[in-house]
């Protein structure tokens, strides 16, 4: 008896404790945290219809409609069809300083379809899915931006809040564009989220990337009959991946290069006139990227020299790295330490269990504790985002919360299956609260932006931002308009 009533006491006494440590929250904050929640039914059902939807780059009609319908009946004041692009949408309330901004994508990857079950099974066979949790993503920043317009609503905020409506971020990079048209010009801070396998804010930079077309165009012959009179594009295109293999061994190990063979002839008796290569070269500085970027297309002419053929460069797009910004990390650390980690239910458990199994990941369940603040790294792994060409514009403070299991491969099946159930949309939910808390935090104290500004100045220096964009209209496919 004695020892189960000390027990008992130790007990209240952790509770008291941990109350303790929890920081106390503003008015305010307890408001955007009530507002996320009364939304969290109206979320899941937006972010399953997305899912479901599952649209590609520049192709997201049905998944636009819905933010910019949702954003529109909560009093937003919606600019559809900006910058050239049917998907792509501004939603506005409020007026004055500050402007915070906070960005939203809902575009899903090709050939990955996938239902929400932990076993390997398409929803439809050869459609595309969202493995990279877009879906989750456009409506946790929305919610979060409607959570600060009922503020602003009720007199308790003063500014403006928008929500960009961002699409074709996997394939086109729409952020290019609406960054080339000056949409986010009069922003004081931006935010954004992504989908992730943890918690935490994000302080880590990316990587520049160039993306361009390689053609190469020579003369058909019989392959058999007259091969001499020929002159193969394919010739060129195998000799130009092979000097690009051999260059592997000479660049700096932050260095990635990707191709993508796009065509390489029709049949097998003629000798193939045309050839055509997409390739894209990523490094962690945009500086050093384009030094590699100019060497590779240069070995193009070598490859059309050797092979006695034509060819043709084409520049796509690129990005920049990220601009990180610690300042506005801090803050939205401070919001994600109150928030706490996420649990999950014995079944959540089980089917994240299963991911790894089927993925061949240890079973390591669901990593959501909250991680400490980083030290940025200089030259960090990862891929590239249009976040980062914002982020040369504006002061950009990004968030990954996690939506599904440790480990899980990304731009996969497994992501898909976890962001059309419960291990998605908790993290969807908690992603809009951080990113609502540290609005307000933004909203409240001018002296924080102003601090966000200067680190965001000292950082940039005297660089003029200037895409990596051809001259012309976004690429939209023909019939998305």
């Amino acid at each position: 008896m004695i020892r189960s009533s000390i027990l008992l006491i130790s007990f209240l006494m952790s509770l008291s404790l941990t109350a303790q440590k929890r920081p106390k929250i503003g008015i305010n904050k307890k408001a955007v945290i009530a507002a996320v929640e009364k939304q969290q039914e109206k979320m899941i059902t937006m972010s399953d219809q997305i899912w479901a939807l599952a649209e590609m780059a520049f192709e997201e009609k049905e998944s636009s409609k819905i933010l910019a319908d949702y954003a529109e009946s909560q009093g937003f004041i919606v600019e559809r069809a900006v910058a050239g692009m049917p998907t792509a949408f501004v939603a506005t309330y409020g007026s004055g300083k500050p402007v915070i901004g906070v960005l939203g994508e809902f575009d899903a990857l090709p050939g990955i379809s996938q239902k929400a079950t932990s076993a390997k099974e398409p929803l439809k066979k050869g459609a595309g899915g969202h493995g990279c949790g877009h879906n989750l993503f456009g409506v946790g920043s929305l919610a979060a931006a409607v959570a600060i317009k009922d503020l602003i609503a009720a007199g308790k905020l003063k500014g403006t809040i928008k929500f960009y409506g961002t699409p074709a971020e996997e394939k086109f990079f729409g952020k290019l564009f609406m960054a080339r048209e000056g949409l986010f010009n009069d922003l004081d801070v931006c935010l954004d989220w992504h989908p992730s396998d943890e918690i935490k804010a994000n302080v880590q930079s990316g990587l520049a990337l160039v993306d361009f077309i390689v053609e190469f165009n020579g003369q058909a012959a019989h392959a058999a009959g007259d091969p001499w009179n020929g002159r193969s594009a394919v010739d060129a295109l195998e000799l130009y991946t092979t000097g690009i293999n051999y260059l592997r061994e000479h660049i700096k190990p932050s260095v990635r290069i990707h191709y993508h063979i796009q065509h390489g002839g029709d049949v097998v008796n003629v000798v193939p006139d045309y050839a055509k290569l997409w390739v894209r070269v990523r490094d962690t500085k945009r500086e050093d990227m384009q030094q590699v970027w100019k060497r590779v297309e240069k070995m193009a002419e070598g490859a059309a020299i050797m092979a006695n053929v034509d060819y043709k460069i084409s520049l796509v797009s690129g990005l920049h790295e990220v601009l990180v910004n610690r300042t506005g990390g801090a803050a939205l650390q401070k919001n994600l330490e109150y928030l706490g980690d996420i649990t999950y239910t014995d079944k959540e458990l089980a089917f994240a269990h299963g991911i790894q199994e089927v993925t061949g990941k240890p079973k390591e369940g669901i990593d959501a504790k909250v991680r400490p603040m980083e030290e940025t790294k200089e030259h960090p792994g990862g891929g590239s985002t249009d976040v980062g060409d914002v982020s040369w514009l504006v002061p950009e403070i990004r968030l990954g919360v996690t939506t599904a299991p440790k480990g899980t491969p990304w731009h996969s099946w497994a992501v898909v299956a976890c962001g059309g159930m419960s291990i998605g949309h908790k993290g969807m939910v908690h992603a809009a609260k951080a990113l609502s808390m540290t609005m307000v935090d933004l909203y409240e104290n001018q002296k924080l932006i102003q601090n966000i500004q200067i680190e965001f100045k000292e950082r940039k220096g005297d660089y003029q931002y200037k895409a990596i964009l051809p001259e012309g209209p976004p690429p939209i496919p023909i019939g998305s308009n």
